[in-house]
């Protein structure tokens, strides 16, 4: 039975989960949820998410949410290379780099990510131009990091692609369609880095799906 991915590929968290499941080459069906008629906060839906957010997943009997751990177990149940558990050092990396996402990345951008693309296009807000500013302030620091790390390895954790790479990708994607894109010229290895992941096939798959449900 394919495992079932409740959300739309749109979302970052969303998406992370789809690139995993594709990386993993696991069978998965997307189930769509409207926000539009608050379907994430149904009953139905907060049986699986009870925080009324997406993604959930089912497989089989078993219920999750939360996306980066969603995705750990997509690659454990399929004994992915991405978390490098076979090796403690290497897997304590990932898991470090994947906190880094999580705190000082993803959470700058989508601060960024709400004020440039969803607050004027889905609700006909003004951005609010001094907490983006602020934010690319926080990225920038971020990306500092990222630029220091990627000048002694090919990867965030290591010269070995992981999770705590692909988890950036669908935020990524978003920071180029935002008129801040040009940032990415100061910080060459994470541009070039950034680059090298989208060009994934299963990263060029998600981005597909992420398009067409824009």
């Amino acid at each position: 039975m394919a495992m079932k991915v409740y959300g739309l590929p749109m979302s970052t968290n969303v998406a992370r989960v789809l690139v995993c499941l594709e990386e993993a080459g696991e069978q998965y069906e997307v189930v769509p949820i409207d926000f539009s008629t608050a379907e994430h906060k149904s009953s139905e839906h907060t049986s699986r998410n009870p925080f009324g957010q997406v993604p959930a997943l089912q497989d089989g009997d078993l219920i999750l949410f939360e996306s980066r751990a969603i995705s750990k177990y997509v690659l454990r149940k399929n004994n992915s290379e991405l978390l490098k558990e076979h090796n403690l050092s290497d897997a304590a990396k990932v898991d470090v780099w994947l906190e880094a996402e999580s705190h000082h990345f993803n959470e700058p951008m989508s601060v960024v990510i709400y004020q440039c693309l969803i607050l004027p296009v889905y609700f006909g807000g003004q951005t609010d131009v001094k907490v983006v500013e602020e934010n690319l302030e926080k990225l920038k620091k971020t990306f500092e990091v990222y630029e220091q790390r990627l000048c002694k390895f090919k990867y965030l954790a290591g010269d070995f692609l992981s999770l705590a790479d692909l988890s950036h990708f669908p935020t990524a994607y978003y920071l180029l369609a935002t008129p801040h894109a040009a940032m990415l010229d100061e910080f060459p290895l994470v541009k070039a880095w950034i680059d090298g992941m989208l060009a994934r096939p299963s990263v060029k798959k998600v981005i597909e799906m992420m398009k067409a449900t824009a």
